[in-house]
């Protein structure tokens, strides 16, 4: 049992160490990112690498973009997901295992071959340059309705939903009352994925978004790249500052990220 502990704590301390990197390299002059040998201990550059960020970019207003932008998706494919995944584990309708199927293999065409018939139909639709536009494709989530249609299949008996249409409930009444109360867990998991998934996501939001008013981190961070030079310490002060609300985000939902991990095992 203590060697397993031990795999356990190097793999932790492997995986945290990236992130610790980067937080030194933020509070270094760029010069340190090549040193020989490499520099291990923060110094004392964090707030000035950060006020040139901020005269850089609109940090917070990028911030803000992001955030709003994330937590409505967010929202939408934990509304899109669980009604489709309630639909697809309870109910019985025509071509049910052929759409689902149809669904789940949109999962393996790469995002790359769609962007430009995508970046059609959104520059018609009038939403380049906004956060409408840099969204609404993340909105269907073949992975969160996948989820949900597994996780409802299992956490939801059959017995529960027959017994509220005897007594007269709607199938949304049954949706709201029975089925979202019991996949709290699984909108914590999905949320975290998706809401990771579009924080970090960068392509999409930097063909659609070109003015700065509507820039996001990402895009806003990519800006700060220079052709001749690159300030490594301003650029990972602005990167490690970005990676705070991810953390904050695992960290208020992490107890029931686990819960629902650990519940499908015990099941």
């Amino acid at each position: 049992m203590a060697v397993i502990y031990v795999i356990l704590g190097a793999a932790a301390l492997f995986s945290i160490f990236p992130f610790y990197w980067m937080f030194v390299m933020a509070t270094r002059p760029s010069a340190a990112y090549n040193s020989i040998p490499p520099t291990l201990l923060p110094g004392t550059q964090l707030v000035a690498n950060f006020k040139k960020v901020l005269d850089m970019v609109p940090f917070f207003h990028a911030m803000w973009n992001t955030v709003l932008l994330c937590s409505t998706v967010t929202l939408g494919v934990l509304l899109i997901s669980s009604l489709a995944g309630f639909a697809f584990a309870k109910f019985k309708f025509p071509g049910k295992n052929v759409l689902f199927i149809c669904i789940l293999l949109t999962m393996v065409i790469p995002p790359q071959l769609g962007l430009i018939p995508q970046y059609y139909l959104v520059s018609k639709l009038g939403w380049l340059d906004s956060l409408m536009g840099a969204g609404v494709l993340f909105l269907l989530n073949p992975l969160g309705i996948f989820l949900m249609r597994q996780y409802i299949s299992e956490s939801v008996p059959d017995e529960l939903i027959e017994a509220a249409k005897l007594d007269g409930c709607s199938n949304f009444r049954i949706y709201r009352s029975i089925v979202l109360p019991i996949i709290k867990p699984a909108f914590a998991t999905l949320g975290i994925i998706v809401f990771t998934l579009v924080w970090g996501e960068f392509l999409w939001q930097f063909t659609v978004l070109r003015e700065p008013a509507s820039y996001t981190l990402q895009v806003a961070l990519a800006t700060m790249n220079n052709a001749y030079r690159v300030d490594f310490g301003m650029l990972l002060s602005g990167v490690f500052w970005a990676t705070v609300p991810l953390i904050i985000i695992f960290l208020m939902f992490n107890r029931l990220f686990i819960s629902s991990i650990t519940e499908g095992s015990i099941k």
